[in-house]
């Protein structure tokens, strides 16, 4: 399992009401909504992190 570095975060309590309403909607954690939001937004701004390749089959290591 890969590693997680935690941190606090400060954030507006209207924000998070609504981050916790979305995260319940999509059955999710409000970290994990979190998580999943940070990365959306990675991907399309196309920073996320090269991964590696898995040699023998070709694909993105996990």
């Amino acid at each position: 399992m890969s590693k997680r570095k935690s941190f606090v975060i400060r954030i507006d309590p209207d924000v998070f009401k609504q981050i916790e309403k979305w995260a319940d909607d999509e059955f999710r954690s409000v970290n994990g909504q979190i998580e999943w939001i940070i990365n959306k937004s990675l991907k399309e701004a196309k920073r996320l992190p090269k991964k590696p390749l898995d040699k023998e089959n070709n694909n993105p290591t996990q």
